[in-house]
């Protein structure tokens, strides 16, 4: 697991969401574009191998039924809105990686234990709004920080 952050952080692009989606962008504009365009089913593919979030929690959390997520397998494409939410839920994935240094299994195990300042609710499930994103992310830059939350 350590390997892979160091990996990312040796990457160009390591400061822009995505990298567990397997985006390959240089700049903010680029990832909005492909946002945009939507992007291929293999991301969301990636995020579940990379995070060990398992695809059913992966489309509940951006909210594709699986009929949808079924559809979407299919034609190997994501709708610019579904795009952008699993793009939200990366960059949340990837900043409790970056929390606990690298270690995925930590980061997946906080994200997953309901927490007091999120409502007691876990910070994946808080995830699924951006507000709720963002008080996570939030959460995470006050931990950082020594702040206890």
């Amino acid at each position: 697991m350590v390997q892979y952050a160091e990996k990312i952080s040796s990457s160009g692009h390591a400061g822009l969401p995505g990298r567990t989606l397997g985006l390959k962008v240089e700049s903010s504009g680029e990832l909005i574009r492909q946002v945009g365009q939507g992007f291929s089913f293999q991301a969301i593919r990636m995020l579940e191998s990379r995070s060990g979030i398992a695809l059913p929690e992966i489309a509940a959390i951006i909210g594709l039924p699986a009929r949808t997520l079924a559809r979407r397998k299919t034609s190997g494409r994501l709708t610019p809105d579904e795009s952008e939410k699993l793009l939200r839920l990366s960059s949340v994935f990837e900043l409790a990686v970056d929390l606990f240094e690298g270690k995925q299994s930590d980061a997946l195990k906080w994200l997953s234990t309901p927490k007091k300042a999120l409502e007691n609710q876990t910070p994946l499930s808080y995830s699924r709004t951006e507000l709720g994103a963002r008080e996570v992310e939030n959460l995470i830059g006050r931990l950082e920080h020594g702040v206890y939350s």
